[in-house]
């Protein structure tokens, strides 16, 4: 039996397992990733290392895990970019967190080319645990998520259709902006608690018991403190530092999808000051 190739580009904290759950006996992987690392690691286990020219060419579902909208439209646009080389009826699924409008617009220009271009970014689903541990939101036609589900579910936990296009990011959107609320209660109570000689533990025990904490937000307290205790200062900045990035990264997305639809969100604009501060645990002292 001819396995389907697929194509992943982007192997990340979320990208690479989700790309080595593509190396199966009905899939045909088709990687790539700007670090050698990961591709190397894939390509190991059954992987096909290509470029994002060659996975344009050759695969008919193509996911895309990279950074930001800037990235994505380097892979989507220009000669060698994939809307001008992907066949009529290609599936590009779009699992970064990036604006709304982006989204919209690639879509647009995709489906001028007989692309369907999804939204389909992810998180941990509740269990969290691989192989099947994200829950993707989807935007698009119910048709072409069901062309794609048998590519997803090798990855899944849950998938949710959140409806058309532009759907799925705006979930994810929403969903990251009361993440990163979270963190920041959590980091301020906790500073508080600890300054008056309470632990980390005896809070979450009430906070938890209450339903006010979720373990999420304990867990974030508690990998923060035990990176600083286990790499010092300098090593945590450089292991922790580049999620307060990519916090910045993602709460600049929602707020430039708040002001396409005409939206003010004050909260999220006075969190975005203070959320790499947060991470570093850092900037409470009076």
């Amino acid at each position: 039996m001819s396995r389907l190739p697929v194509g992943f580009i982007g192997l990340g904290n979320m990208g690479k397992p989700m790309a080595r759950n593509l190396v199966c006996d009905s899939l045909d992987a088709w990687i790539h990733d700007v670090q050698q690392a990961p591709v190397d690691e894939l390509v190991a286990l059954g992987a096909r290392a290509a470029s994002p020219a060659d996975i344009a060419r050759h695969c008919s579902i193509i996911g895309l895990c990279v950074r930001d909208d800037r990235d994505v439209e380097a892979l989507l646009y220009g000669e060698e970019g994939m809307l001008a080389l992907a066949a009529p009826g290609t599936v590009i699924a779009v699992h970064s967190t990036v604006t709304q409008a982006g989204l919209l617009r690639w879509a647009q220009d995709a489906a001028a080319r007989g692309i369907d271009l999804i939204d389909a970014p992810v998180t941990r689903g509740k269990l969290g645990k691989e192989p099947h541990f994200i829950c993707y939101m989807v935007g698009g036609d119910a048709a072409v998520l069901e062309r794609c589900r048998p590519v997803l579910e090798t990855s899944a936990e849950s998938i949710i259709h959140a409806g058309p296009l532009g759907a799925g990011i705006a979930l994810k959107l929403c969903n990251n902006m009361i993440t990163y609320m979270e963190f920041i209660a959590m980091s301020e109570a906790l500073a508080i608690a600890e300054r008056s000689g309470l632990t980390l533990e005896v809070l979450a025990e009430v906070g938890q018991g209450n339903g006010v904490i979720n373990e999420r937000m304990v867990a974030f307290a508690s990998n923060r403190r035990k990176l600083r205790d286990q790499l010092g200062e300098s090593g945590f900045a450089a292991a922790f530092g580049p999620f307060g990035k990519l916090a910045e990264k993602d709460i600049d997305a929602a707020l430039d999808t708040a002001r396409s639809l005409g939206l003010h969100l004050p909260s999220i604009e006075l969190a975005r000051t203070s959320i790499h501060d947060v991470f570093m645990n850092r900037g409470h002292d009076a």
